[in-house]
């Protein structure tokens, strides 16, 4: 049977997956704009609200550097344009290595759009505010670990999901007979 017989049913599942991904980066974008914001407007900028005592607080810091707060203390012309460069140039790079990825592989390509939605929030912030707004700060036995935000958290679970994918998780599930 061809494509067009059957009713380009083959061609469908792609469409799908990528309506997913992206379906998931505007959500992700969406979140993180959105909980910036609220951040900006009711905190100010080193203040902070505790949620759970001793445990997290909502704060309003900003990163002027990269990830993890890497480079956030120093300071040299034109910073935040360079960081925001560095920024784009890695976006365009995880954005063509997404494009090139087998529609077989969907933990991977989830994965890639979260770290892409994260990537993008991000990037957004260092545009219009030449820095990032951090806002989750997790304290564990009297440690804070560093701020971060929904952006940061879509990275990491997204990283998390492309490791997964390297080692075949999604290819292990119980199978019967």
């Amino acid at each position: 049977m061809t494509d067009a017989a059957a009713g380009g049913v083959q061609g469908a599942a792609p469409a799908r997956g990528a309506a997913l991904e992206a379906s998931i980066i505007l959500v992700i974008v969406a979140l993180d704009q959105l909980t910036k914001y609220v951040v900006r407007a009711e905190i100010p900028v080193h203040g902070s609200v505790p949620v759970v005592p001793g445990l997290l607080n909502i704060v309003h810091v900003r990163n002027t550097g990269a990830a993890f707060g890497f480079l956030n203390a120093v300071e040299f012309p034109y910073k935040a344009a360079v960081v925001a460069l560095v920024a784009t140039a890695a976006l365009v790079g995880i954005a063509l290595y997404a494009a090139r990825m087998s529609s077989h592989q969907r933990l991977a390509r989830v994965g890639l759009a979260l770290i892409l939605g994260g990537a993008v929030g991000n990037l957004i912030d260092r545009l219009a505010l030449g820095s990032v707004v951090d806002f989750v700060d997790v304290i564990i036995a009297g440690w804070h670990f560093w701020a971060f935000n929904v952006a940061d958290s879509a990275i990491t679970i997204g990283v998390g999901a492309m490791l997964a994918d390297m080692i075949g998780l999604d290819r292990h599930a119980s199978r019967t007979v």
